[in-house]
C-alpha cells in the first residue's frame, strides 16, 4: 500500500535524519526514508522543500536544513545565589542556535585545549563560537595566529601596539613579534556537563 506523504511529513522526515545522524540524508536514503523508489520522486520533494524554505543548498551546492536548530522552552529564570520560587510557567520557545549564533554564514565552532582563559569560565573541552570578520575591541575574546601559533586571548590595543592576554595568571602577555592574523571574535561558549 502507497503511503501519501505531505510536504510536513517528508520534512519531519528529514529532520529527523538530520537531527540522528548529524548530516543530511543523501537522495538514495531520502528515497528509503521517505517510501519511494525513484530519484526524481526524490527531487521532486527537494525542489518543494526549498521553495518553501524548509530546506536549502549551501554555497557548495549541497542541502542543509535552513535553521539547524533545537528550540527548548524558557521555562522561567532561576536564582544562582539565594533560593528563590521557582518560576514554572512556560515563557518562550528558544533555539539554541538562533540565541548563540548571530551571523551562521561567517560563524564556526572550535573545540579549547588548555586553560589558559579559565579566569573568563572557558575550560577544555567547551566549545566557542567563533563569528570571522568582526572588528575586535579591547576586551574581545578572539582567535589569532601569531608569529605562527593559533592562540585564542583578550584582544587588548594601545596606541599601535596590540597585546594579547590571558584569563590565567600563569601566561603571560602575548606581544606579537613580527605577525598576527585576527581570524575572528568569540561570541559565546558552550560547556556540556553529561552525554
Amino acid at each position: 500500500m502507497k503511503v501519501k506523504r505531505t510536504l510536513e511529513d517528508v520534512e519531519k522526515i528529514i529532520t529527523a535524519f538530520f537531527r540522528e545522524n548529524r548530516r543530511m540524508p543523501s537522495y538514495s536514503e531520502m528515497a528509503d526514508i521517505i517510501g519511494v523508489r525513484s530519484k526524481s520522486v526524490v527531487d521532486f520533494w527537494v525542489k518543494k522543500l526549498i521553495a518553501a524554505g524548509l530546506l536549502q543548498k549551501d554555497a557548495r551546492g549541497f542541502l542543509a536544513p535552513p535553521r539547524l536548530s533545537l528550540a527548548l522552552p524558557l521555562a522561567g529564570e532561576v536564582c544562582a545565589g539565594f533560593p528563590s520560587p521557582a518560576e514554572e510557567e512556560l515563557r518562550d520557545i528558544i533555539s539554541f542556535d538562533e540565541y548563540l549564533v548571530t551571523h551562521p554564514e561567517t560563524s564556526f565552532l572550535l573545540s579549547v585545549t588548555g586553560d589558559s582563559m579559565i579566569g573568563e569560565g572557558i575550560m577544555e573541552k567547551d566549545l566557542v563560537i567563533v563569528e570571522r570578520g568582526r572588528e575586535p575591541k579591547n576586551g574581545d575574546i578572539i582567535l589569532a595566529e601569531v608569529d605562527g601559533n593559533w592562540t585564542m586571548k583578550y584582544f587588548c590595543k594601545k596606541g599601535k601596539t596590540v597585546t594579547l592576554e590571558a584569563a590565567n595568571p600563569k601566561y603571560p602577555p602575548i606581544i606579537p613579534q613580527s605577525e598576527l592574523r585576527i581570524a575572528g571574535v568569540i561570541t559565546a561558549v558552550v560547556r556540556k556537563y553529561h552525554k
